[in-house]
């Protein structure tokens, strides 16, 4: 069965990770997604390479991609692009704002060629504002958003570390974008109308902590408040980032340190172990696995006052027996007792061993692919699944400059022709030496 994108023609001038990730996702659903680059490649290929112009992120971000490679920096290259334009249902740039419109692949000049074109450009910033022509990252985003601050972690010189298990920003923009692109060509089926899309790491950022940034009068005027006035007060002795993130938290502490008792994580006697609780219930599910009573952790007690003074002791004096008790024992042993009593609990696993985990392999994830340089290889596939259009790895990552001849071909171009782009380095890597 084919994908629900089946037909589809995505022409991708993306790199690292939030434009290619969006390219990966609308390959997954059937979308012939066609990656173009310069001579130079992806800066991914670069990131990490075990073999030249092959890394472990770029063959992640870009499977079930066929590739080519255009200069469109000059005339040949951007005529290129503007003929195949003319057949593309969609069309991915992530680039700084006025980058298209210098390489003359801006919305405005292709949508004149395709009107029924769907157009996505991701930035860092946004299309518009004080911002808008700044260069970004990931880490950018995370920074600017208040993601980092948010994640409250201090490198070793007290200084704000970024959020390393993954690229927040990056893959929240790749989701949302992939999403929009998909509405748009629902919209279009409807009406016969291309758009223009815009995305932004900033965007993805926000969204991810919502209920942080967001403004409710009725809350804000007990919780907030009072730590935006803590924030200013700090800034306004010179006061250090740790004390800042320390201002920010302090109410979230009074406030969140009972339920933060049974929702978070401690050690075992081998590893680690989260819990996951959210209601009375749950968290009366591990008290009863963990052998806890009221006096040991009175912080259910119908009397228990979060903001009342000695609060914070009651607490942690509970986090403490709470840790003894499951540094006792084995992780695999407490997961039998916290599911025996329902509670949500997981054992703290490391990414790189996830390949082999019994649950993650009945989800059937994960694809085997053969890249045409480097060999086999098995990949993170689609995380859901279509029972009537199927989503499917349509093959590794290209080779730089790997379909190029044969994209061209398909397009209308002969063998000649094809020739003299490459002679004018419109086209193709150039022959080395």
């Amino acid at each position: 069965m084919a994908g629900a994108l089946d037909g589809i023609k995505v022409l991708e001038v993306t790199q690292i990770i939030a434009g290619p990730m969006c390219g990966v996702f609308l390959s997954d659903m059937g979308a012939d997604v066609i990656k173009v680059e310069s001579a130079a490649g992806d800066g991914m290929r670069l990131l990490g390479q075990f073999a030249p112009g092959e890394s472990k992120g770029f063959h992640v971000f870009n499977r079930g991609k066929r590739g080519m490679v255009l200069d469109l920096q000059s005339d040949g290259g951007r005529a290129v692009l503007h003929r195949m334009i003319a057949e593309m249902d969609v069309f991915l740039i992530n680039a700084r704002p006025g980058v298209p419109e210098r390489l003359g692949v801006d919305y405005e000049t292709l949508r004149a060629i395709n009107p029924s074109l769907i157009y996505l450009e991701n930035t860092a910033y946004g299309p518009s504002g004080p911002s808008a022509h700044r260069a970004g990252a990931d880490i950018i985003a995370q920074a600017y958003s208040g993601l980092m601050a948010g994640d409250e972690k201090f490198d070793e010189h007290g200084g704000p570390d970024l959020i390393t298990a993954t690229t927040p920003a990056d893959f929240a923009a790749a989701f949302t974008s992939a999403i929009a692109v998909c509405a748009a060509l629902f919209h279009r089926e409807r009406t016969g109308e291309g758009q223009k899309i815009d995305t932004s790491l900033l965007g993805a950022a926000l969204t991810l902590q919502n209920a942080f940034s967001a403004r409710l009068p009725a809350s804000d005027a007990i919780l907030l408040d009072p730590m935006l006035a803590g924030l200013a007060a700090v800034r306004e002795r010179g006061g250090t980032y740790r004390e800042l993130i320390g201002a920010r938290g302090g109410i979230r502490a009074l406030v969140g340190g009972a339920f933060l008792l049974y929702y978070g994580g401690y050690q075992t006697a081998d590893g680690a172990i989260m819990l996951g609780c959210v209601t009375p219930a749950n968290r009366n599910q591990v008290r009863e696995a963990l052998g806890v009573t009221t006096d040991d952790d009175p912080t259910d007690a119908g009397d228990f006052n979060p903001l009342a003074d000695g609060a914070q002791e009651v607490v942690a004096k509970a986090r403490e027996v709470i840790s003894e008790r499951f540094a006792s024992d084995t992780t695999e042993n407490w997961i039998a007792r916290l599911d025996a009593a329902g509670a949500p609990a997981s054992q703290v696993n490391i990414p790189e061993e996830m390949i082999d985990d019994p649950q993650v392999q009945s989800l059937d994830i994960f694809v085997d692919l053969e890249h045409r340089l480097t060999g086999p290889e098995t990949m993170i596939g689609a995380a859901y699944q279509m029972s009537a259009t199927p989503t499917a790895a349509q093959g590794a990552s290209p080779p730089l400059d790997g379909d190029t001849d044969a994209v061209l071909t398909e397009y209308g171009y002969s063998a000649e022709e094809i020739a003299s782009l490459r002679a004018s380095g419109a086209i193709g890597v150039p022959a080395s030496d």
